[in-house]
């Protein structure tokens, strides 16, 4: 039952206060009115101070998502071939009875490495369902094999690590009002939110007179929203445009020589190489100009503008460091924020990508028995270092996990995979290269699918478990990621069908294995301690009770947090958490690793898959797989009022689209080695010359001579990444033809 947070009114309707768990960018306080054990309407934060959290359109379509007619009523076992979706029904007696078989099956015959657990955000989007439960189930099982990084942000937190030795590098949003100039490179907060109210406070800031640049191979709504200055540029180029930038700083005297001698180490190495004593080849705004498409006069007016306007906020995101070249995108974005001296000050910004800060970033579990890894005991220890080699001896990447599948222990993973147990998360949707994470899955002995739908992952289930969705369960989520508040999810409704939720099977399932003392608490006492027994926590949220009842508890800031403003104050006694105590533009570290791939200092390279590839011959264009406004990642795929808004089409510059005959509205074949799939063509100036957009998230459906109809960018991408850990989705070569029948 849920927690009593209900307001009673004459006419039977009760108000659940309660919060969002979608990964879009916003963890949104919600007010769902139900009545008899139905959700009627949808509304949004009602508060007036410090501010509304406002709701966009994912969030108002909620009721959609909760009584989609396609939603999992009940567990589900398959009767046909991998991947066809034909499934019968069955009990949660049998479903859990065949878990135990299978489980216990695997781990006898070859042993607790071979079973995989790939839990993620996607439905959960929270802490105590899913994640934390079913890792401790099966690591006092006797252990398992598991991944790590997510595809969003590895390169990010790799680069932010190297450079600050920390990933809380975000200033509160509120912050924007102090700043002169903000740059947006690479990043549509209108689209993918990036924390609730971003947009509002960038809106505030241009009102307040601030000036918005953006740098993009789109014009992206957010450009076309906020931009004074819309700077296109050449897809993976970003870097080598920032050490043209970083040229001019240097040889104008632009630089805050007493801020980069003060608080970082090797900034002389970087000088180096943008002066071209390292290499031979200067980094002038010319040398960058064929690069990037970015004209040297423009290179040279962004320096001087950035350089010359005090504070000023670049905004490095991860669109661009989703790429081979994605650390050092945010490596060499960092540095220029050293350069300008806006590391640690109000209105300026430190880089990085993350944008987090450390209020409400993250509920943290209890010290619980059963955490632990038995399959991850022993080894070198992973703390601090930058190493993806020590990782890898114990988990496999992200973006590998289907290479993992089909090559194991031959391939170089630490485990051969028998038996996996998948929920948040669509993967073969989302990793790189969906058509050999299909193989992937056709290959396992045993797949089970936690899901509310039948997803192009769960086709391949053998067993299916129907969950409950984010307004049928209890939990405490996070806001991603600038908070500053915590927010708590309240059940509205019973539970759809014979849905459960991930806490529920899993605690279940312990019952079945013979697993004792799994479960020593009540929900509500797991989630109280989530909070009080976390010191971050229990300093901010005195009031257990308010809290779950309002379904957030808000942080008022004197002041605007700002990452780093304590290390520049006083680097004595605060100095950062990096082997030097300093900002490291030169990292020692990574000079150990001795890896080409990783250079010690910030570097543009060429990659597989860039415009210096001559594989662009045959595949001559780039493609990028941005956020949708209209889902999140693949999830609210089915919501009709949401495919509504904008139809899934790809994006294709006039230039390219004569020369192809295409025109808005016909059907193109969009392909390159690793798949073909259809789509809709939207020709439009909004992007440049050799370059073409297409939405990450719609759904895999490939027909009987495995064309994509469905139109799932990630038929196309690599399933690779780059020296960092960086997923590769944003570095990728394809062709576009028109299909014959359009």
């Amino acid at each position: 039952m849920s927690i009593e947070n209900r307001n009673d009114f004459d006419d039977g309707i009760k108000i659940v206060r309660t919060t969002a768990g979608f990964d879009c960018g916003g963890r949104c306080p919600l007010r769902l009115h139900v009545k008899d054990n139905a959700i009627l309407r949808v509304e949004g934060d009602d508060a007036q101070e410090p501010e509304q959290l406002r709701a966009c359109l994912r969030c108002r379509a909620l009721r959609q998502l909760v009584y989609h007619p396609d939603r999992l009523k009940y567990p589900l076992k398959r009767v046909g071939p991998k991947g066809e979706g034909k499934f019968e029904r069955i009990s949660w007696d049998e479903a859990l009875a065949t878990m135990v078989e299978k489980l216990t099956f695997t781990k006898e015959t070859y042993g607790n490495a071979s079973i995989f657990l790939g839990n993620h955000f996607g439905y959960t989007g929270q802490l105590h369902n899913g994640s934390i439960a079913a890792a401790r189930l099966l690591a006092m099982l006797g252990g398992f094999t598991t991944y790590y990084g997510n595809i969003s942000s590895e390169g990010s937190v790799w680069a932010s690590l190297t450079h600050y030795g920390s990933v809380m590098v975000g200033h509160s949003r509120d912050d924007f009002l102090n700043s002169k100039l903000i740059i947006l490179w690479g990043w549509d907060p209108a689209r993918m939110i990036s924390g609730t109210n971003t947009m509002f406070h960038l809106i505030k800031a241009r009102e307040a007179g601030a000036r918005i640049i953006c740098v993009d191979p789109r014009y992206t709504d957010s450009a076309a929203i906020l931009a004074d200055q819309w700077i296109p540029i050449r897809p993976g180029t970003d870097t080598a445009l920032m050490a043209g930038m970083a040229n001019v700083m240097i040889k104008e005297h632009l630089i805050d020589q007493v801020f980069l001698d003060t608080y970082t180490v090797g900034f002389e190495k970087f000088g180096d190489y943008v002066m071209g004593i390292e290499d031979g080849v200067e980094k002038t705004s010319a040398w960058a100009e064929q690069i990037t498409g970015v004209e040297a006069m423009t290179i040279e007016g962004l320096a001087r503008e950035y350089a010359g306007t005090k504070p000023a906020a670049l905004m490095d995101c991860q669109g661009p460091a989703r790429s081979a070249m994605g650390e050092q995108f945010n490596r060499c974005a960092m540095t220029l924020c050293a350069m300008t001296g806006n590391v640690g000050r109000p209105g300026g910004s430190a880089g990085g990508g993350l944008m987090g800060i450390p209020i409400g970033h993250m509920f943290f579990a209890p010290s619980v028995p059963g955490l632990k890894n038995p399959v991850e005991k022993g080894g070198p220890s992973l703390r601090g270092s930058l190493d993806l080699k020590l990782r890898l001896v114990r988990r496999i990447h992200i973006n590998k996990i289907f290479d993992a599948i089909l090559t194991g222990k031959d391939g170089g993973y630490p485990a051969d995979i028998r038996l996996a147990w998948f929920f948040g998360n669509n993967w073969l949707n989302q990793l790189g290269n969906s058509n050999k994470s299909a193989r992937a899955l056709k290959k396992l002995d045993f797949l089970i699918v936690s899901e509310l739908f039948m997803t192009p992952t769960a086709k391949f289930a053998d067993l299916l478990l129907p969950v409950t969705s984010v307004a049928e369960r209890n939990d405490l989520t996070r806001p991603w990621p600038s908070g500053p508040y915590y927010t708590a999810m309240n059940q509205a409704i019973e539970a759809f069908g014979e849905c459960k939720s991930d806490f529920e099977i899993v605690c279940e399932l312990a019952q079945k294995l013979g697993i004792e003392d799994f479960n020593p608490y009540s929900e509500e006492e797991w989630l109280r301690q989530f909070v009080e027994k976390h010191p971050e926590n229990a300093e901010h949220i005195k009031d257990y009770e308010k809290f779950r009842q309002e379904g957030i508890h808000r942080v008022n800031l004197p002041e605007p947090i700002v990452a780093f403003k304590a290390q520049i104050e006083d680097p004595e006694h605060h100095p950062f958490p990096t082997p030097s105590g300093k900002i490291e533009i030169f990292s020692q570290r990574i000079a150990d690793l001795n890896d080409p791939l990783c250079p010690p200092i910030p570097k543009y390279m060429s990659t597989r898959e860039d415009r210096n590839d001559p594989l662009i011959e045959t595949y001559p264009l780039q493609l990028l797989t941005p956020h949708p406004k209209n889902r999140v990642h693949s999830e609210m795929y089915k919501v009709d009022w949401l495919r509504e808004i904008e139809p899934h089409q790809a994006w294709i510059n006039p230039v390219d689209a004569e020369s192809r005959r295409i025109q808005t509205g016909d059907k193109v074949y969009v392909f390159n080695d690793r798949g073909r799939l259809v789509i809709t063509a939207r020709v439009t100036e909004r992007i440049i010359p050799g370059v073409i957009c297409i939405f990450e998230g719609a759904w895999y459906d490939p027909d009987d001579e495995g064309i994509d109809r469905g139109g799932c960018a990630n038929v196309l991408t690599n399933d690779a990444y780059s020296g960092g850990g960086a997923s590769v989705m944003n570095t990728c070569l394809v062709q576009v033809d028109r299909c014959p029948d359009s």
